[in-house]
């Protein structure tokens, strides 16, 4: 039994009486108005708390259907006092919806509202100060400002996020509150929790969004937090980050390269404007200062980039705005991508991000056009939607895609949207304009659309036309005769005035057309629109001017017409003309000039985008989607012409986000003194750093991986005193094992006085550092199993043993060691170098009696350094594959192959090294053999080989040439040339070559493969091939399709593969697990989709063989 149906039998009532309160097709609206709402103001005064939660239910579904309940306020404030949390909370809900239009009811229960924000239920509380915010009366201001500033201290995040959405509210009702809010929003803007730092950064905005002193300290937590805070609160922060980064750090395009600067130059610039501009820029650059990013800038686009991938588009758009004004140049390219994934979405969203992309074509073209055919547009397409698209199209044309722009817009003329046509005929105009070889093309074209049948398309046509004759009139003169003809036909006043101008302003082209076209016009004066009938006017004056024994008649005629028209701008330029071209007694000077007046040479128009000057408001704004400044916007600042004090930043940072990233540990390691060698990352400070890092301070450490520049947002005073700490705690625990064996320290102290005898222990450790990396290595089913805990403690043992064994160690003879380290190598060099990996200390553990005097003396002379175990020397699995550049026919001779070495190119570590082979197979000697014109994508770079000078004939020579793919798969397009030829190249790499082998532990990689969930997933089942009957042959065919490195593994049935994307450092994460009956499973992470996708594709083509 229901909770009403119980109240009507209370009360009595039969089941067939109206039930008032529920929708009108209920029955309750043919109900007499003073019944209304009665059984739900009973069930609120009545004792049961079930009849007051379902009379609350109905009110709160009312209230969500748009009804108005506000009679009911006076029965349902009884109820705040309620003992019944779930009726208090839906209370709590009507409150804040009525609270500003029943003051004075509202305002009799605001001694229960402050007992409420003594509730033990943070709900509650939080609700309190929501309806108290409400009140929207200024007698109690102080009220709200004390409970404000207690929620802002109270102990649930929820409720201090309350206090922050309150505060803009106050500030509203009484602005003179702003200082003491100021305080509260400076004491909420130090919190560490992701649920309020977002509506803390709105309140900041609101109330004094120019107070940027206030976020200096926060700054860093606020970069850290960013990735974990909810997706309103994300863009808030992000478009606060903006403003406050134009403030506090350099323009970093201050210093771009002149290519750069020339590549993307505005479509409008002339060659001579350009070579103009090449010569100031030279000038000023010399004089610059090489420019060095923040690392405060740096942290901010490494932490805000992973958004690129969020769900939410307001976000998305807010971080693309954030590149586009903040990035480096050559940075920039990344926002594209994932704007065009938003066009995919409703029409709303497309309609504004397709208003942001024509803003961004116009400055930055280069990165959106790999996605040209992402723009081309769709039958169902809103007319909005498609009139943007034609923007984008026409602010991406150049040299090499007109003809396929051309061939689109083509197709579009036939569309049956007429604004749509007129459009896709302005944007063949402005093509023509912007590019000069297909200016007559494009003529040619518009002047067959004159014979269309559509009126509207021959009307926009001619208009186009018209401005585009302007700029070479003399040579087009059939074009103007051919339009004389079409003004009988055209009847669209804008057409025909575009005629009659054009006649007009080249009458000496066309002499004998032009009077009759003037007899026509003055025949139909009067029934033309007025603009068609000022270009008569004006035609008439300029063949007077210029042939008036044949117009003389007629233009008076004309100005008797027009002098008693309707319009009053008819009549007056009537009779302008007239004193200025007929000469009389009365007329003045001006009658001597008036030849030059009319037939004066007028430059022709420049037809502009209309988003050109767009930019100087804040991309994804409301006044830059208005063009014009809307209410409450701020301007975006201009850059500081010198660097501001970044050590106003610099905080007291908690440990858990100290050594954010694997760098900052790598280096504080090398500062270490000689004890901490034996401990590795898994370290007492990193324990502690990895625990707190799983909560919010998470993020920081993904995005700095990711980053390549290694910026750190710590300053060096941080990390002094957090070495510090790291050096006492050490030393707490070697006092403990110094207490236990006394008399062995005692013996250690005596035995290691002389410098030679530190050398060799510390040569020592060293070797058996590498050779139990080595031995865990092989033995990883072993060491893998067991804790980071358990490391730490045997890495601790093993450096008192160490230190214990120094006797033997330096009383060893060379001679022998000499000896027995040459056998030593040779073992190490039987080791599959493939499969190996430098393990950290969590992975490798070494058994605490293992280093035993002899093979300390035996480890002496073995030089086994970390570059040995580096990267750098891994060779790639089986051959490697070759690709044929250039055919030796193609080539007359010289044939061009080409493979990827898999070796870290030096010269720049973000490059893919590509090696190629020159063969001679001509008759001649080749000489200067060389790279030119590199035609790259926005982003990508290219370091030539250095030119060679003679290949003899017959001879081969292989050379290395370094190419920044940007993490894409299009090919890099350039000119091999001789001295006698030219020949196009082209360069495509496979998914799998744009990768360098990541070395991972186990934990490390299940630690990372668990951030790369979701999205950044693919699962695929597959059926592996004949020939992968072992674990060997899977390595053999995922090493030779990607460049990755294996990662050692527990199971025996999941081989585990770990890389990075040469370009951007992002982690591609492979795991093959096999199945029973020759299935298998291939699971690929990566933060980057397409590169997921792609890899799999291969990886699946590759195994299943």
């Amino acid at each position: 039994m229901s909770a009403s149906s119980a109240f009507s039998d209370e009360k009595g009532g039969s089941a067939s009486e109206p039930e008032y309160g529920h929708d009108p097709a209920s029955g309750g609206i043919f109900s007499s108005d003073y019944k209304r709402h009665d059984d739900l103001k009973e069930m609120l005064d009545s004792n049961k708390d079930s009849l007051k939660l379902e009379a609350m239910k109905r009110i709160v579904a009312m209230i969500a259907r748009g009804k108005n309940t506000s009679e009911l306020f006076p029965a349902v404030v009884k109820n705040v006092a309620c003992k019944n949390i779930e009726v208090k909370k839906l209370v709590y809900v009507y409150l804040v919806r009525y609270a500003e239009e029943q003051q004075d009811l509202a305002l009799l229960s605001i001694s229960t509202f402050q007992r409420g924000l003594k509730d033990p239920n943070q709900l509650i509380r939080a609700s309190a100060l929501r309806v108290l915010s409400s009140i929207r009366v200024t007698i109690i201001v102080p009220i709200m400002m004390l409970a404000i500033k207690e929620a802002a201290s109270d102990m649930s995040p929820y409720v201090r996020k309350t206090a922050a959405h309150a505060i803009p509210k106050l500030h509203s009702l009484d602005p003179e509150q702003k200082d003491q809010l100021i305080e509260v929003i400076e004491k909420l803007l130090s919190d560490k929790t992701t649920l309020v730092a977002g509506s803390v950064v709105m309140a900041f905005e609101e109330v004094c969004p120019d107070r940027i002193d206030l976020i200096h300290k926060n700054y860093r937590k606020l970069c850290n937090l960013l990735i974990d805070v909810e997706e309103w609160g994300q863009v808030v922060i992000i478009n606060m980050l903006t403003r406050y980064a134009r403030t506090q750090f350099l323009n970093p395009n201050v210093n771009e390269s002149l290519l750069e600067e020339n590549s993307e130059k505005a479509f409008y610039a002339s060659d001579d404007e350009e070579d103009e501009d090449k010569k100031a820029e030279a000038a000023t650059v010399v004089k610059r200062k090489p420019y060095v990013m923040d690392p405060d800038h740096r942290l901010l686009l490494r932490n805000t980039k992973p958004l690129l991938q969020s769900r939410n588009a307001a976000v998305v758009m807010a971080v693309a705005q954030l590149y586009f004004h903040l990035a480096p140049k050559a940075e920039v390219g990344i926002i594209a991508k994932a704007l065009v994934r938003l066009m995919r979405s409703h029409s709303e969203v497309q309609y504004v991000v397709l208003q942001n992309v024509a803003t961004m074509t116009i400055k930055r073209r280069g990165m959106f056009e790999p996605y040209l055919k992402s723009f081309y547009i769709r039958s169902t397409d809103p007319t909005q939607i498609k009139i943007l698209k034609l923007e984008v199209l026409t602010n991406l044309a150049n040299e090499t895609n007109i003809s396929t722009i051309l061939r689109e817009f083509q197709t579009y003329i036939k569309s049956m949207d007429k604004d749509f046509v007129a459009a896709s005929i302005q944007a063949i105009g402005r093509c023509a304009t912007n590019i000069g070889e297909v200016r007559d093309t494009c003529l040619n074209g518009l002047v067959q659309l004159l014979s269309n049948r559509d009126e509207l398309v021959v009307a926009e046509s001619v208009v186009v036309i018209k401005k585009l004759l302007q700029m070479q009139p003399e040579q087009h003169s059939d074009i103007i005769k051919h339009m004389a003809k079409l003004i009988d036909n055209i009847q669209v006043p804008m057409a025909r005035a575009s005629i009659l101008w054009l006649i007009g302003e080249y009458c000496e082209h066309v002499p004998k057309i032009a009077p009759d076209v003037l007899r026509k016009m003055a025949k139909s004066f009067n029934n033309e629109e007025d603009i068609v009938k000022l270009q008569i006017i004006n035609l008439a004056a300029k063949l007077y001017l210029t042939n008036s024994k044949q117009t003389k008649l007629l233009t008076q005629y004309v100005l008797n017409l027009a002098k008693y028209d309707q319009n009053y701008d008819i009549r007056d330029r009537a009779r302008f003309i007239r004193q200025l071209i007929v000469p009389t007694d009365k007329s003045g000077a001006l009658n001597k000039y008036a030849k030059k007046l009319f037939l004066a040479l007028k430059p022709a128009p420049v037809l502009e985008s209309p988003f050109k000057d767009r930019d100087h408001f804040q991309l994804g704004s409301l006044s830059h989607l208005l063009n014009a400044k809307a209410g409450g916007y701020q301007e975006l600042p201009n850059w500081p012409e010198s660097a501001p004090d970044p050590s106003v930043r610099n905080v007291e940072i908690p440990d858990w986000s100290k050594c954010s990233s694997r760098k900052d540990r790598k280096e504080k390691k090398v500062e270490k003194p000689f004890y901490s060698d034996s401990e590795g990352e898994s370290g007492p400070t990193e324990s502690a750093d990895s625990e707190s890092d799983s909560g919010s301070g998470s993020a920081s450490a993904s995005g700095s991986d990711e980053s390549g520049s290694g910026s750190e947002s710590e300053d060096s005073g941080e990390e002094t005193e957090s070495e510090e700490e790291e050096e006492k705690k050490k030393r707490k625990k070697l006092d403990k094992t110094k207490a236990k064996k006394p008399a062995e320290e005692s013996a250690e102290s005596e035995q290691s006085s002389s410098a030679e005898d530190r050398k060799s222990v510390r040569k020592a450790v060293k070797n058996q550092k590498s050779a139990s990396e080595s031995e865990s290595e092989s033995e990883s089913s072993e060491s893998e199993d067991e804790s980071e805990e358990e490391s730490e403690e045997e890495s601790e043992s093993d450096t008192s043993n160490i230190r214990k064994k120094k006797t033997p160690v330096s009383k060893q003879p060379p001679k022998q060691s000499k000896k027995e380290s040459k056998k030593e190598t040779q073992e190490m060099s039987l080791l599959d170098l493939d499969d190996f990996e430098p393990a950290t200390a969590s992975a490798s553990v070494t058994p605490v009696n293992f280093l035993s005097s002899s093979l300390v003396s035996d480890l002496e002379g073995l030089s086994l350094t970390d570059t040995i175990l580096g990267p750098t020397t891994i060779a790639p699995s089986g051959a490697i594959k070759m690709y044929e550049l250039l055919h030796h026919i193609k080539g007359e001779g010289l044939a061009v192959d080409y493979c990827f070495s898999r070796q870290p190119f030096s010269p720049d570590p973000n490059m893919v090294a590509v090696q190629i082979l020159f063969t001679n197979n001509t008759n001649s000697e080749i000489k200067n053999l060389h790279i030119e014109d590199p035609r790259l994508q926005s982003g990508r770079r290219i370091r030539e080989f250095a030119e060679i000078e003679m290949l003899a004939v017959g001879d081969s020579v292989t050379v290395m040439m370094g190419i920044d793919f940007c993490d894409s798969t299009q090919a890099a397009n350039f000119q091999l040339c001789t001295h006698t030829r030219k020949f196009f190249a082209s360069i495509q790499p496979p998914v799998g070559e744009l990768m360098t082998p990541a070395f991972l532990t186990e934990n490390d990689f299940k630690k990372e493969q668990g951030k790369l969930m979701g999205m950044n997933e693919i699962l695929e089942k597959l059926t592996l091939g004949e020939k992968c009957v072992n674990e060997h042959v899977i390595v053999e065919r995922v090493t030779a399709t990607a460049n990755l490195s294996r990662v050692p593994c527990g199971s025996d049935k999941e081989c585990r593969f770990a890389g990075k994307t040469a370009s951007s450092g992002c982690l591609v994460l492979v795991t093959v697990t096999t199945k029973e009956g020759g299935g298998a499973q291939l699971t690929v992470n990566c933060e980057k989709m397409m590169i997921g996708t792609m890899l799999v594709k291969d990886l699946l083509l590759a195994l299943s063989q």
